[in-house]
C-alpha cells in the first residue's frame, strides 16, 4: 500500500489542475473560433493533413506527467519489514491460583512456564528481555537483560499466589522497561509487553487505567488468554470454576496496538508464542518510492516531447 509521507507537498496538484483547465478552456475558445470560418474553402485548406485528436496527446502526456511528478514531490511510500536491531521484550505472567487448572495439560502455569522458556531462548540474542509476575500485585521478577539463564531460572522459580492484578502486571511492566541497561544509544529501544493471563480483574487498578498509561508510553501490549472455560481449581476443598476474560484481555491488546492471541493447551501456546516471537523481530518502516514518480515523470515527458516533435515537428 502507497502512503504519502509529506503530504503538504500535495498542494503542487493545484496548479497543474489550473494547467489542465486552461488547456481545456483553449481547445473551446479555439473550436469556437473555427466555426465562424467552418465553410470557407480557406478553412478546409487549412485543416488538410491536421492530426486532429492527437494534437491533444503530447499535452495530455504533460499534464500527466506533471501530476506524476507533484506526487512524487510529497515523498511517496511503501511500508517494508526490517529487522530489528535491539528491543526491549517484558513477558508478564499470571501467576494466579487458577494458572493451576488442569484444563490444559499438565497444568496451566506449567505449560506456559515451557511455552515461555522456549520463547526467550528464540529471540535474538541482542534484544533485552524482563520478566513480571503478578497475581494478587505484580513485581518486577527480572529487569530487562540478555542472561537467558537467569530468565530461564526464574522463569521456573514462578509459585502461585492469590487474586489477579492484571491492570497493575502493565504498570510494573512499563517501569521495567524503563530499567533496560543503557546500549549506547540516545533513545530507549522500542518496547512491547507480551502478557499471558487466563482469569478476570480481582484487585487493583482497571485495564482502562492501564491500557492509557502503556498507549502514553508508546508501548503496545499484546495478551494471551490461556485456558478453556472448563478449567477449575480447588479453593478451601471446592472446585472453582476459572473461565478465561478474553474479551478484556483482547480490548487491553486493541487500546495499546498490540494483538491478542487466544490458546487453549500447551501446543495452542507454543505457536502463539512462535508467531510473537517472529513478528516481534521486525520493524515497518517506509521506503521512499519518489524516485520512481519521477523516472515516470521524466519518461511521460521525453514521449509527449517526442511526439510533438514527430507530428508537428515542434515542442509545443
Amino acid at each position: 500500500m502507497i502512503r504519502i509521507l509529506e503530504p503538504v507537498w500535495l498542494l503542487a496538484l493545484i496548479p497543474v489542475a489550473a494547467l489542465a483547465a486552461v488547456y481545456v478552456w483553449a481547445q473551446f475558445r479555439r473550436d469556437r473560433t473555427a466555426v465562424r470560418f467552418a465553410n470557407t474553402p480557406v478553412l478546409q485548406k487549412l485543416v488538410t493533413g491536421s492530426p486532429g485528436w492527437r494534437r491533444h496527446i503530447p499535452a495530455s502526456l504533460l499534464i500527466v506527467a506533471l501530476t506524476v511528478l507533484a506526487t512524487g514531490l510529497a515523498k511517496p511510500a511503501i511500508d517494508k519489514q526490517e529487522e530489528q536491531e535491539r528491543a526491549t521484550i517484558i513477558l508478564a505472567m499470571d501467576v494466579s491460583l487458577s494458572m493451576n487448572a488442569t484444563d490444559v495439560d499438565p497444568t496451566r502455569i506449567d505449560a506456559a512456564k515451557d511455552a515461555a522458556l522456549s520463547f526467550v531462548e528464540d529471540l535474538p540474542e541482542q534484544y533485552n528481555v524482563g520478566l513480571v509476575q503478578f497475581a494478587g500485585f505484580a513485581s518486577i521478577v527480572v529487569p530487562p537483560t540478555q542472561d537467558r539463564a537467569q530468565l530461564a531460572r526464574s522463569i521456573n522459580g514462578l509459585n502461585l499466589a492469590e487474586a489477579t492484578a492484571t491492570g497493575e502486571a502493565v504498570f510494573s511492566s512499563l517501569q521495567a522497561v524503563q530499567q533496560a541497561p543503557d546500549d549506547g544509544q540516545n533513545t530507549l529501544a522500542p518496547a512491547h509487553v507480551l502478557l499471558l493471563s487466563d482469569g478476570f480483574l480481582t484487585t487493583g487498578r482497571n485495564l482502562e487505567q492501564a491500557a492509557s498509561a502503556a498507549e502514553q508510553a508508546g508501548v503496545p501490549v499484546s495478551t494471551v488468554a490461556f485456558g478453556t472455560d472448563l478449567g477449575t481449581v480447588e479453593i478451601n476443598d471446592q472446585m472453582v470454576g476459572v473461565p478465561v476474560d478474553r474479551e478484556a484481555l483482547e480490548g487491553l491488546a486493541e487500546a495499546t496496538q498490540g494483538k491478542s492471541y487466544e490458546a487453549a493447551s500447551a501446543e495452542e501456546l507454543r505457536e502463539v508464542y512462535e508467531s510473537m516471537g517472529s513478528s516481534l523481530g521486525e520493524k515497518t518502516v517506509p521506503e521512499d518510492i519518489s524516485r520512481w514518480f519521477i523516472a515516470v515523470a521524466m519518461l511521460l515527458l521525453f514521449t509527449a516531447g517526442g511526439l510533438s516533435l514527430w507530428w508537428s515537428s515542434r515542442l509545443t
